[in-house]
């Protein structure tokens, strides 16, 4: 093909690598320094792809169309692999890759917005147990179920991995949304639906590994990892050392195509302390420009999880940062999971689930800014300062953290219903950003264990590596704790994981919670502004604390009230954060103890007598005139 026909093909495609449908046929265009020779084979016949220079190959094949499947075979060798940047493979990931039109999908919808960071409730979902039919169809049908709950859903990944159920993370075929959950114009019409109820939904994808089952990669370039780096998977995906380019082109391209071909809201990076890069610019740099810049004006968000609590990730870029919008805030998380549990050990034991905690998480983000870590006797996170409140994720459960547990057991399965009912009323109604793990909303009482369905001596290896990473809590290492951890790969384990959708009718007291938390969310001016007028805290016990969420009047100001421990009593107050305003007493706006939830009732917390804090109550309370002070 002379050289400004392939310039003119290639003018016309959406992304660098991958099959494409253009003018004429399907245009293919491949990463593979490590070959001579390309063939691309479709139908019983082959042709071979030119090659352009710098490891790349294309051809334009006139006789493919949508709905073909092909594989390439290197170097004339018998062997047939699927295309790195395969758009579905419908058979797996060892199997043949499939030519996807991705304009022919009719959307239904018109011009939706996006969404930004200030006002976000999420939703982690898990399409393969989120229904009993673990697809992007029946999960798109459920969907009005979610409007009342919450805003975006985080969907975990869905990039193309082997066996016949998986978490995600373990994804081999970065641009092909896995066969197990539907065709990828199920997954646009799973966006579509959500985007027409109101509803965003962001991606949890993997940049920091690729899966060990179905990775081809080696077969077309050694470049694609490196030895200078490592992870906790082993060598680093290789965006900074010699032959880099074609990788970070490709991770580049993903970040945006499911941006651009899905309509997806943005990105859930996981384990962003894992993808090194000692370039610059840095690659999550160039991960948020491109999401940015494939959404087209639409708003969208990059967020991040980030273990050593880097807040680099979410400064500017001209003060060092990289721009990012937002972090998964595990400092909250672990310390709820012990003021719930009572259980401090493995990563837990550098908390104490006090009120100080909270306190703190409300007023700076994360606990740990730079501060000596015990558990891993070394200095954890960055300071936060002028960062606002809603750029740290809350959540009091998430896929890691449940399953984690003993048995991958809910905390509604563990803890005294009262003290759970106050802690996400704290998760809700304080300045950060909350998020709800998929069932969290109704009770749901199936656990969430780790399942990958590998085979041989891999399902092996995973079964002992999961033991092993458990065994850090000392419980776990006792014969009979060891004895309950679930095989991975045994389809009871992921079977059991399911929901149950007949607990939404049957724990109504549990979803009226969460539905009312999302709606004094959603209404109360002050909470809904997440701290832009000012918000302070103060220990008040052991067990109690309060934050004050200042209004933007002194009539709008309220106070979030937890108290963990039992009933308590204030005759006299002397915090300066629980005086009202200037002739005013403070009035109940929403209790935690509703009998509505399966509560108690909430007297008058502020009397003629001092201060009445139920025990194991979170309240909401604001100021009112009809009794005032003076």
């Amino acid at each position: 093909m002379a050289m400004n026909e392939r310039t003119r093909r290639r003018a016309n495609r959406r992304l660098p690598v991958g099959a494409e449908i253009v003018e004429g046929g399907v245009h293919l265009r491949l990463w593979a320094p490590r070959r001579r020779r390309v063939d691309v084979v479709v139908d019983g016949y082959e042709r071979p792809l030119d090659a352009e220079g710098d490891g790349y190959f294309s051809t334009l094949v006139e006789k493919m169309r949508a709905g073909d499947r092909y594989r390439f075979r290197v170097d004339g060798g018998e062997d047939l692999y699927p295309d790195p940047a395969s758009r579905f493979q419908p058979e797996g990931p060892h199997g043949p890759s499939e030519v996807v039109d991705a304009m022919a999908f009719r959307w239904a919808n018109g011009p939706w917005p996006g969404i930004e960071l200030r006002g976000q409730v999420f939703y982690e979902m898990h399409v393969g147990t989120f229904t009993r039919e673990g697809t992007w169809a029946a999960a798109a049908a459920e969907l009005e179920r979610l409007r009342g709950i919450c805003t975006t859903i985080e969907m975990m990944p869905v990039a193309e991995f082997p066996g016949a159920f998986g978490w995600g993370y373990d994804g081999v075929d970065l641009f092909a949304p896995t066969h197990l959950y539907g065709s990828p114009d199920d997954l646009r019409g799973f966006i579509d639906r959500a985007h027409g109820l109101g509803l965003g939904v962001i991606l949890d994808v993997v940049y920091n590994h690729f899966g060990p089952d179905g990775n081809y990669l080696a077969q077309f370039s050694d470049t694609y990892f490196t030895q200078r780096h490592k992870t906790d998977w082993g060598p680093a995906v290789n965006f900074d050392g010699e032959g880099n380019g074609g990788v970070r082109e490709l991770i580049l391209a993903n970040a945006g195509y499911w941006i651009d071909e899905f309509r997806f809201d943005g990105l859930r990076l996981d384990a962003t302390q894992d993808i090194h890069d000692d370039s610059v610019p840095h690659v999550l740099t160039q991960i948020g420009e491109r999401v940015r810049a494939c959404a087209r004006g639409r708003g969208t968000l990059v967020i991040v999880e980030n273990e050593p609590q880097d807040t680099r990730l979410l400064r500017l870029q001209q003060e060092g940062g990289h721009g990012l919008d937002a972090a998964w805030n595990d400092d909250f998380h672990h310390s709820a999971r012990v003021a719930l549990t009572g259980r401090a050990q493995a990563y837990f034991s550098d908390y104490r689930g006090s009120p100080q905690e909270f306190v703190s998480a409300a007023k700076h983000g994360y606990l740990f800014q730079g501060q000596r870590y015990a558990w891993q006797k070394k200095a954890r996170g960055m300071s936060a300062r002028g960062l606002p409140p809603e750029r740290f994720v809350t959540f009091v459960e998430n896929h890691d953290q449940v399953a984690n547990s003993a048995g991958g057991a809910r905390l509604c399965t563990r803890v005294h219903p009262g003290r759970l009912r106050a802690m996400k009323a704290l998760m809700m109604l304080a300045p950060g950003t909350p998020m709800v793990f998929q069932g969290e909303e109704f009770n749901a009482s199936a656990p969430f264990l780790y399942f990958a369905d590998y085979r041989g001596e891999l399902a092996a290896s995973v079964q002992n590596g999961r033991s092993a990473f458990l065994a850090q809590f000392p419980s776990m290492r006792l014969p009979e704790m060891r004895d309950r951890i679930d095989d991975p790969s045994a389809l009871a384990t992921f079977l059991k994981c399911k929901l149950d959708g007949g607990e939404r009718a049957r724990n109504t007291a549990a979803l009226a919670l969460h539905r009312d938390l999302f709606d004094l969310r959603r209404s109360d001016p002050t909470v809904r502004a997440q701290g832009q007028w000012g918000h302070d805290g103060a220990v008040l016990s052991a067990d109690a604390f309060v934050i004050r969420l200042f209004g933007e009047t002194e009539l709008e100001d309220r106070l979030l009230l937890v108290n963990l421990g039992c009933d308590m009593q204030l005759a006299s107050a002397p915090e300066p954060l629980l005086a009202p305003p200037r002739s005013t007493r403070w009035a109940l706006i929403w209790s935690s103890e509703d009998p509505r939830y399966g509560g108690d009732g909430t007297p008058p917390p502020d009397s003629d007598q001092g201060w009445n804090l139920n025990g194991q109550c979170a309240m909401l309370v604001g100021p009112t005139t009809e009794h005032p002070n003076e």
